[in-house]
């Protein structure tokens, strides 16, 4: 099976065209409060598009939809959240959670913070000069605010900050294509890695990684470019228990190396494939990546099912609803290992120990 299909191609056209219609970078948004009422409401199940699952320190799930709002698990029952109890948009994308058990709902519109009893809309500073912005400080979060900016928001538990990256190597390169209707700069991915350092995957500049100290950035044909010549972008990024990062396919694993540049410095070593129907090999392009408690690691793939590495070989799991295939976005483990994944076109799956089946609240 191909690993990119034009269902990928059209679910990528859509994210470009809903988030170039979103707000623009560097303008305030507008305080969101809703106090003293209860929120939300009980549903029976989830939407069916989950970009992202998330696990608080309190044991409640969250499932964020692409377009209607918040859902949170509880063990007991689902509860929705949307616009009408303070959320800033019903675009989630992602789930952080700071120090002291606050939540942050990353929209395609801003950042909506929950304490528990309320959401509050993160309000955006008007910076003149963004460079002294990049800093890098242990209890601040980082965003994207959509795919189509040219560079992340930086929260420092006051205001949100929009740092502009400066000049990707890459770039004059890519205009050479001429005009295109997004921000090579947009962001897929933003990962932290174990010294704490911050990696940003772009749409078509390749990784970009900030240390506190230096903007450093990696592009390499065959991590964007897909077999049959689709852009990939830089969708995700792992650093595994042994220190290697894996970046969009299993072609390679790379062990970074120290530097002070601008570019990135690494030895790249061989990953794995698998023999496909006409007896060659392929090297999944996967959207999510992570790794269970036995050091296995499991890559999603848009159309083509979950693939686990044991360190040996690929392993392929189907992901079924009846004859209807699931096409997926993320997998994520939670606080006990389990690992879920969330889906475009069938609500949230968890692992089982021998399969994904379909989360019924």
């Amino acid at each position: 099976m191909n690993i990119l299909t034009s269902n990928l191609t059209v679910f990528i056209s859509i994210i470009l065209m809903v988030c170039s219609c979103n707000g623009q970078s560097g303008i305030k948004e507008p305080e969101n409060t809703i106090k003293g009422i209860e929120l939300g409401k009980s549903v029976p199940e989830l939407d069916k598009t989950i970009w992202f699952i998330y696990q608080d320190r309190q044991s409640n799930y969250w499932f964020s939809s692409k377009e209607n709002g918040i859902y949170r698990y509880d063990g007991k029952g689902l509860t929705q959240f949307t616009q009408e109890d303070g959320l800033v948009s019903n675009q989630i994308r992602e789930v952080q959670e700071d120090s002291d058990g606050n939540l942050f709902f990353e929209t395609t519109s801003g950042v909506s913070k929950y304490d528990g009893e309320s959401f509050r809309t993160l309000e955006i500073k008007e910076n003149h000069d963004s460079s002294s912005l990049w800093v890098l400080e242990p209890d601040d979060l980082w965003f994207r605010i959509g795919f189509n900016k040219k560079g992340p928001y930086r929260y420092d538990g006051t205001f949100l900050h929009y740092l502009p990256f400066p000049k990707a190597p890459q770039e004059d390169e890519f205009n050479k294509k001429g005009v295109v209707g997004y921000s090579p700069y947009g962001i897929y991915s933003i990962y932290k890695d174990k010294k704490g350092y911050l990696w940003f995957g772009t749409t078509s500049l390749g990784i970009c990684r900030f240390d506190g100290q230096n903007i450093s950035w990696h592009y390499e044909e065959q991590l964007q470019t897909t077999p049959e010549g689709g852009d990939f972008g830089s969708r995700t990024i792992f650093e595994d228990k042994d220190g290697f990062f894996w970046f969009n396919n299993s072609r390679f694993r790379y062990q970074i190396l120290p530097h002070d540049t601008n570019t990135i410095a690494f030895n790249k070593e061989a990953g794995i494939g698998y023999v496909n129907e006409n007896n060659s090999i392929t090297f999944p392009f996967f959207l999510s990546i992570t790794q269970d408690d036995e050091g296995d690691l499991w890559m999603v793939t848009y159309d083509d099912g979950v693939w686990r590495y044991n360190g040996k070989e690929l392993i392929n799991y189907p992901v079924r609803d009846g004859n209807t295939d699931i096409l997926l976005f993320t997998i994520y483990k939670d606080n006990k290992g389990v690992l879920w994944l969330g889906t475009f076109n069938g609500g949230a799956y968890r692992f089982d120990g021998r399969s994904f089946v379909k989360f019924e609240p």
